[in-house]
Order: structure tokens, then C-alpha cells, then sequence
């Protein structure tokens, strides 16, 4: 899952202004649930003028801190480099610029990001701590780093020995021609069991779909196979062990790996063909519903922060509940939904994929200008960069209707969506799911809104995509036991 679904499958996000994103960020260090590693608080006091390793913390950020992570490396000619973390963005290991380390003078920048961002710091007295000013534009702010990774308190996340069998695995999807690779864990005992396949949300995940320094699926998968259930996680392709294919995929592909993923579940031995079902979170909640429609291997699904709208009225959605629990004025929030919109139905209308460019320069002539002022600029530069991005999968996405697999699905479904997603809301897509299962003459569906929760499924505050991270609850146990319960009455 990214936390912007319009990131797409397989394609990294470029990293976005640090202070235009940082006020999803919200609570204090304490209540963030991120630790410094007590390896590195514990190391011998270094030289202030050795500070080559990681470094972790926060640049004190309105309305809250955010959270990095620094490593600095020297070459044996002295030469400085590094790289920085901003999981709540989804930034991993980019590179930075200007590294500079003069006694305890510390410096560095973000080549290639709006506003120019630097870090100007120094070591502190015991060479364990940096502290200096991070500026973006003219804005300026406080950071704090201290020697160490980021490590997270997560106690949810399951460790072993398990009181059940864990086996790494590969099957083919021949169609494809790929090799995907996953995790399945299988009760104790002869079986056979009952068994669920996880599909994950959208872009590119590994088989415990670790986001944020959460693993959900692992999490899931501990759950469930204590409660009698084999699950079947994998990684997806171009990640782990799986192979990447030569083609750009869709949702339509992910459906094919999730079949081959039923093909190698009915071939086991251990595995009750008979009772095979799906469990998919966000994209992957719709990509179950896709599968069931046609496969009558399936006999049970669970959609987890699946949507019941249309691509492009999703995204709109999703920016604008994003955007407006940001705080962005009406009218700015208005004004970036004609651009998207004018750019979702331009790319939609593109049936072969191929571009039209006397359409998109038409569109590009008759942006609105910034609410209050004259400029057209900006919003040029949005809708080029809309266009430019948009790659199979989002083509796919844009134009896909759930609704058209949901009308289909008999088989007993549990579509759950957390209150407070922001990603996909509750209040449109629930009742967008609940009339399409209808229509399928569904007569074993139960659509229901989770207080509290995010897109996650964890307790929140706000449902904002910063908050993931801060959050040290992975699933929140209402939700664990909901699901557990669900399938316990329909796998017996």
C-alpha cells in the first residue's frame, strides 16, 4: 500500500517537498513509537569529529515532528556522501548532496527537491548527538539527530518459535512467466486445512507488506494459522523472490499471480481445496473481488479498505479528504480537483494508451489560474506532470469500476473500511459496495464502517498517512478478531 494510491504499482514516488507534506506528521517523539537502537545509545563516545554511520530523529515540523534517518559515509580520500529516510513520505535511501563534515560542522541538501532543503548542524559535545537547522525555501526549523537507526516499537509483531510450520515457497505463473515467491504457514496436525491467500494494496510490496515499520501481513498471517487457517503471503513482483515480468503490469496481472497463488494452494497436500478464500487490503481488496467473480475455487473473500467507486472518483476523493484534514483552504482544494479531474477523463478517453497531444495542449490552455491570482503556471505544471506520470497501471486504475466484479461475487464476502481512512472513504465507498453486492444477489455480505480507524486498520486520531508511522499498533484487535470470527463460521 503507498499512501497515495495514485503513486501507482512499481513506481517510486519522487521525493516531495519536506514541509508542504510534513503536516500529515502529527504528536510528539514520545507517543511516536520510534526508539533510537540501545546498541548505538550504549557505544563508546566517538570523536566529535567521526561521524560516519547512521543518525536518527526529527526536524521539529508544524503542527509535529518528522521523522528521518541519516547515514553519512567517508571514502578513504575524505570524500563525504549519504543517504536519507523520510518514512512517513515513503522516502528510502535517497541520495544526498553538498555532504560536508568539517570538525563539527555537519551539512547536507536534498539535490533535485522544491526549495532547495539543507541540513546545517553540529556535533554535539559527547559525539552522539547533531543539532542544527533544516531550511526549505524560507522557511527554517530545528533538527535533532542521534547516532543510531530508527527502530520502532511494534508490539504486535509476531516472533518466533511459532506453534505452527513456516515454509518459504515458489510456484509459476506460466501466463506470465514469472516465479513468485512467498511465505506459507500451515497449522500443526495432518489437515487438511482451510486456507486464505493475502494480496496487498497498491505499489510494490514484499510478502509482509512492511510498511512504516509495520507488518501487517505477517501479523495476519500469525493470527490466522493459530486459529486453524494456512496463509499464503507473497512477495509482489520485482520484489523479494519474485520476478519482475516484461510488461508494465495492472490489476488485471495481480489477478493472474493471485490465481497461480490458488493453483499452488489446491496442489498441497495440506491445503483443503474445497475451502480456499481471499483476503486483500486496499487495491488488493478489489483485486479478491476481480478473482471471485469468475474463479469457483474461491468460496470467501475479506476487503479490507476495498473501494466501491471508480478509479478516477476515488483519487478525487482521496485528494480531497486528504487535503481538506490538512487543513488546505476550499478553494485551493477546488481548484487542484478541476485540474485532476480534466486530466483523469483526458487519460481515461486515451482508450489505446497512446497520447493525444492536441487534447492534453487544449486542457494545458484552459487551466484555472491559482484562486486569487492570474497565475496558470502552477497548474500547467500539475497537469503535465499528471500526464507524464501516468503509466499502464494508473490508466487501468482510472477507468476500472469495482462495481462490475462486486455485482458478481456469491461467495460470502466481509468488506471492512475504517472510519477514519482518508485514503478510501468510508462514507462513499461503503454504500457503493453494499449496492453492488446487492445487486449480485450476494445473500452472505456484511459491508461494515470501523470507528476509529485508518487505512490501516489502526487506532487514529486523525487518518492522516503520517500518522502510519507514529501509531504503535499494527491492526487494531477489534478488527483481528472481527475477521478471525468471520472465516472460523465459514471454513468449518
Amino acid at each position: 500500500m503507498r499512501t497515495n494510491v495514485e503513486a501507482g504499482r512499481g513506481v517510486r514516488s519522487r521525493v516531495v517537498w519536506v514541509i508542504v507534506l510534513a503536516c500529515v506528521v502529527i504528536g510528539g517523539w514520545a507517543a511516536m513509537g520510534v526508539r533510537v537502537s540501545a546498541d548505538a545509545q550504549a557505544s563508546a563516545q566517538a570523536p566529535a569529529s567521526s561521524v560516519a554511520g547512521p543518525w536518527s530523529g526529527q526536524i521539529s515540523l508544524p503542527p509535529g515532528p518528522l521523522n528521518i534517518a541519516v547515514v553519512l559515509t567517508v571514502d578513504a580520500a575524505g570524500a563525504w556522501t549519504g543517504t536519507i529516510d523520510i518514512p512517513a513520505q515513503g522516502a528510502r535511501g535517497v541520495a544526498l548532496a553538498d555532504v560536508s563534515v568539517e570538525g563539527r560542522a555537519v551539512s547536507f541538501a536534498m539535490a533535485g527537491v522544491p526549495g532547495d532543503p539543507r541540513f546545517s548542524g553540529t556535533i554535539g559535545d559527547d559525539g552522539q548527538s547533531m543539532g542544527g537547522t533544516f531550511t526549505q525555501g524560507p522557511a527554517s526549523f530545528p533538527f535533532e539527530l542521534r547516532r543510531g537507526a530508527l527502530t520502532y516499537v511494534r508490539p504486535q509483531e509476531p516472533k518466533a518459535p511459532f506453534p505452527y510450520r513456516v515454509a518459504d515457497v515458489t510456484y509459476r505463473n506460466e501466463a506470465a512467466g514469472i516465479t513468485l515467491a512467498g511465505t506459507l504457514t500451515v497449522p500443526q496436525g495432518a489437515g487438511p486445512f482451510p486456507a486464505v491467500l493475502l494480496i496487498t494494496g497498491s505499489g510494490a510490496q514484499d510478502r509482509d507488506s512492511a510498511v512504516m515499520g509495520h507488518k501487517p501481513f505477517l501479523l495476519w498471517a500469525d493470527t490466522l494459522t493459530r486459529q486453524g487457517i494456512a496463509v499464503l503471503r507473497v512477495d509482489d513482483r520485482g520484489v523479494g523472490g519474485t520476478g519482475r515480468g516484461t510488461v508494465q503490469p495492472t490489476s488485471l496481472d495481480f489477478a493472474g499471480d493471485v490465481r497461480a497463488g490458488l493453483t499452488f494452494l489446491a496442489s498441497r497436500p495440506e491445503i483443503d481445496a474445497t475451502r480456499l478464500g481471499l483476503i486483500g487490503h486496499s487495491e488488493g481488496a478489489n483485486i479478491a473481488a476481480t478473482v471471485a467473480a469468475d474463479d469457483p475455487r474461491v468460496r470467501f473473500i475479506v476487503m479490507l479498505a476495498g473501494s466501491g467507486v471508480r478509479g478516477d472518483a476515488l483519487l478525487l476523493e482521496q485528494f480531497s479528504a486528504l487535503a481538506a484534514s490538512q487543513g488546505a483552504p476550499q478553494a485551493m482544494i477546488d481548484w487542484q480537483l478541476a485540474i485532476r479531474r480534466a486530466v483523469y477523463a483526458q487519460l481515461i478517453a486515451e482508450t489505446d494508451g497512446a497520447p493525444n497531444q492536441a487534447a492534453r495542449q487544449a486542457i494545458l490552455e484552459n487551466l484555472p489560474p491559482v484562486p486569487g491570482t492570474g497565475d496558470t503556471e502552477p497548474g500547467r505544471q500539475l497537469a503535465t506532470e499528471l500526464f507524464e506520470s501516468a503509466n499502464a497501471w494508473i490508466r487501468y486504475f482510472l477507468a476500472a469500476d469495482p462495481r462490475d466484479a462486486l455485482s458478481r461475487v456469491k461467495v460470502p464476502v466481509l468488506a471492512l473500511i475504517g472510519e477514519r481512512d482518508l485514503q478510501i472513504p468510508a462514507d462513499d465507498n461503503i454504500p457503493a459496495i453494499r449496492a453492488a453486492l446487492a445487486t449480485a444477489g450476494n445473500t452472505d455480505a456484511t459491508v461494515r464502517a470501523m470507528p476509529g480507524l485508518n487505512h490501516l486498520f489502526q487506532t487514529a486520531k486523525t487518518g492522516l498517512p503520517g500518522e502510519y508511522e507514529q501509531i504503535e499498533e499494527t491492526i487494531a484487535p477489534s478488527v483481528l478478531s472481527l475477521v478471525g470470527e468471520w472465516l472460523g463460521e465459514r471454513v468449518r
